[in-house]
């Protein structure tokens, strides 16, 4: 019998795959995820190109140099400093943070407050949320009628924030550090809708707005967006690190779930507590069997799963210690044809992996059940 005190330790997040789409931090975050025992699989969906001989963030330099604006928000560590490096490539920097130097700045979080004062300039104000929604409120309720805001963008769109200082009376200035392009290679990407189609991914993560407009253009180029659509509203979780990141998908009617804290560390998690929250534990032959994405635990070991085994035990544990047919089992195969020999030997190689023959019982000429304990018969019998 098992013994809970006995349950070997692992990571939140062994057994459950979880897809990853960002590009400038895809190391950062799949590290994050593996060293709580995640699987990861990599497609980034955008990668970023700084501007530094675009000609439009020269002009508006140059621009901003010459007539200073009132007010600049600094939305992205990254782009701040993106922008002042470019300035100093263009022989502009010194103008560029003299011309700040007067001017009031508001950074969006602390890691912008460390951007703009390694530039040698102060903050006025950040607020505590690290919400961009927070900075809107504080300036309309200050009022900007004709004012000239600067807003250091990074490839993001700020919904309603831009159109609602505009709204208000301001002239409102962008500042484009970094442009958003399509992937060199598509490949991963590719790989990437194709395991969440196919169910092969437990979560998709999503770290900006844009890389969630890609992964669902790319979808739709392929004519998978049904299908991605229809994955990521049952059964792969959408994970997004903000709510601005989560509009691409919601337009599509696709909830997501986000950290309180717009995060990395947080996302991940979050992930930690939703992915094995939505696993099933049963009580099997004595064993507590818990079925997760790509492995199953028994007893609190880790079993990886080939996916043919877990097609077979997600379709017998709908209906826990009732039989299932082989024609049934045959349909639950990824890929089945008609001979249901290819049942029995995804079956062997399923207990094989389990380490117990017992858990799963052959029921002569009906099929095969799962040996859900007595105990448990009235919670799991059928209506």
């Amino acid at each position: 019998m098992y013994d809970e005190q006995q349950r070997p330790e692992h990571g939140p997040l062994a057994g459950f795959t979880v897809g990853v789409t960002a590009a400038r931090r895809a190391d950062e975050l799949g590290a994050l995820l593996q060293r709580r025992g995640a699987n990861v699989l990599y497609g980034p969906a955008l990668r970023i190109v700084p501007l530094s001989d675009d000609g439009e963030l020269l002009s508006t330099t140059k621009e901003l140099i010459g007539r200073p604006p009132d007010l600049v928000v600094a939305t992205t560590a990254i782009g701040f400093r993106g922008w002042i490096e470019a300035a100093d490539g263009w022989g502009l920097g010194e103008a560029l943070v003299s011309g700040l130097r007067g001017v009031r700045l508001l950074a969006r979080g602390p890691k912008v407050k460390g951007a703009i004062r390694a530039a040698g300039l102060t903050e006025e104000w950040s607020p505590t949320s690290e919400s961009l929604a927070e900075v809107l409120d504080r300036l309309l309720e200050e009022g900007v009628e004709g004012r000239r805001v600067a807003v250091q963008l990074h490839g993001e769109p700020l919904p309603g924030f831009v159109e609602a200082l505009r709204a208000g009376g301001a002239d409102v200035v962008g500042v484009p550090v970094y442009r958003w392009m399509p992937p060199e290679d598509i490949a991963p990407l590719d790989r990437l809708l194709d395991a969440a189609v196919a169910r092969g991914l437990d979560a998709l993560t999503f770290t900006s707005a844009p890389a969630a407009a890609s992964v669902l253009s790319r979808a739709e180029e392929r004519g998978l967006l049904p299908g991605l659509l229809a994955a990521l509203h049952h059964d792969v979780l959408p994970a997004c690190v903000g709510p601005v990141t989560g509009l691409p998908l919601q337009a599509h009617g696709v909830d997501t779930v986000q950290p309180e804290r717009f995060r990395l560390g947080p996302l991940v998690q979050l992930l930690c507590r939703e992915l094995p929250a939505h696993s099933r534990t049963l009580p099997v032959a004595g064993h507590q069997m818990e079925i997760r994405g790509h492995a199953v635990l028994v007893d609190g070991s880790l079993r990886p799963v080939p996916p043919a085994g877990m097609a077979l035990l997600r379709a017998l544990s709908r209906r826990p210690g009732w039989v299932v047919s082989r024609p049934d089992l045959l349909r639950a195969l990824p890929g089945s044809g008609s001979d249901e020999h290819a049942v029995e030997t995804a079956m062997a190689r399923l207990r094989t992996a389990l380490g117990s023959p017992k858990l799963i019982q052959t029921v002569v000429k009906r099929g095969y059940r799962l040996a859900l304990d007595p105990a448990a018969d009235s919670k799991y019998a059928e209506p």
